[in-house]
């Protein structure tokens, strides 16, 4: 299987070897970030800086002023951790180097635009807003992330693209000092704190049969025992049909919109991939799909291993099915196993790999993955059978 894995621009721009040091590993392609959200990285080898801040959701290259002339709702422009055209730099040195690009956009994702309009976020039962995650139901926080989409997928030399958190963002977020992963126990409870009541969620469900008020107080009634610690999350009754049948929709839409947007910019046999999930229900990242219809207008997905066998049972002639291998021991990943999880993968139905992620792996890490990719022992000679 064609391997690539996930880079920053800031890994490579301003780096000469990063390149050919990816180039070596064995990689087919690098998918380089174009639009990310705020985040703290490790740069283990580059010769200007060990730590890169991100401090809020930005493009990794100059914005069209005339696609977003007039709008309240823009992308925002990357402070000095991405200047000027970084992602052009380093699709170009990439590209020098033999590799193909394909750009990495992250989507409902955005702690700034959520602090800046805090009426473009999710709230949920209790009245709390998420300002990472802007709400995909509002037609404003839509226009704005298609736009993006169309604008950050398709740039100069990119051969494809992936839509990261394309659908629904909820509670789940890796916040500064963090403190929610313990208190709420279960998928069940996650989904529930991340179902949105905003003024638009509202008028949905109602139109769906569900009146906002009752289904809240339901949300909040569900989750008692989670509170309490006496036990999981309970069921909404008559409630959750419409309820889950309002957000698969809204997602389902919003990813149609967002992939025939991208379609319509791009040059012909230009990729459009998906991180998903094959629940249609799930928040976050790899956002809740349905299998079948994700891939009756998406070229494929970017799954996590265990999640590849559902997409497979959908799977056309030509889609591509990535799975998302973790390469970097420090964030849980085992680099030494990557032969064994390729081949587990494959059994499940990817047709590529992707590795997360080569700019955050330490030289072992890599040297691993090197090692994986290019079938050689640690001495660089083919391994024993």
């Amino acid at each position: 299987m064609r391997a690539g894995a996930f880079v920053y621009p800031w890994d490579v721009d301003g780096d000469p070897a990063a390149p050919g040091l990816l180039a070596d590993l064995g990689l087919a392609r690098v998918t380089l970030a174009a639009a990310y959200h705020s985040v703290r990285a490790p740069t283990p080898r580059h010769p200007a800086h060990r730590i890169v801040t991100a401090g809020h959701a930005a493009v990794l290259y100059p914005p069209d002023p005339d696609r977003w002339a007039g709008r309240a709702l823009r992308p925002y422009p990357a402070g000095e951790w991405a200047p000027g055209d970084a992602y052009g730099r380093a699709a170009g040195a990439l590209a020098a180097a033999g590799l193909e690009v394909h750009s990495w956009v992250v989507l409902a994702h955005n702690s700034r635009l959520g602090a800046e309009h805090p009426e473009t976020s999710v709230v949920n039962a209790y009245g709390d807003r998420y300002p990472w995650a802007p709400c995909v139901a509002r037609s404003d926080v839509r226009d704005l992330l298609v736009g993006l989409a169309a604008e950050a997928a398709v740039r100069p030399g990119a051969a494809g693209t992936e839509l990261e958190s394309c659908g629904w963002y909820g509670l789940a977020h890796l916040h500064a000092h963090d403190k929610t992963g313990g208190a709420l126990p279960g998928e069940r409870a996650e989904l529930l704190m991340s179902l949105c009541f905003c003024p638009v969620c509202r008028e949905g469900y109602g139109a769906r049969g569900a009146d906002p008020g009752e289904l809240a107080a339901a949300v909040r009634a569900a989750l008692e025992p989670v509170w309490a610690g006496t036990g999981p999350a309970g069921g909404l009754g008559r409630l959750e049909a419409p309820a889950l049948a309002w957000r698969a929709g809204t997602a389902r839409a919003f990813q149609e919109a967002a992939v025939a947007a991208v379609r319509a910019a791009a040059p012909p046999g230009f990729r459009v991939l998906l991180h998903a999930d094959p629940d249609p229900y799930r928040c976050g990242a790899d956002t809740g799909t349905d299998p079948a219809h994700v891939l009756g207008h998406a070229d494929g997905v970017v799954a996590r291993p265990p999640k590849v066998a559902a997409f497979a049972a959908h799977a056309r002639p030509g889609t591509v099915l990535a799975a998302n291998l973790p390469v970097v021991t420090g964030l849980g990943g085992d680099p030494g196993r990557l032969a064994r999880d390729a081949d587990r993968a494959r059994a499940a139905g990817a047709t590529e790999l992707r590795l997360y992620h080569a700019g955050l792996a330490s030289d072992e890490d890599l040297a691993a993955v090197r090692r994986a990719l290019r079938g050689t022992g640690p001495d660089g000679a083919p391994p024993a059978p």
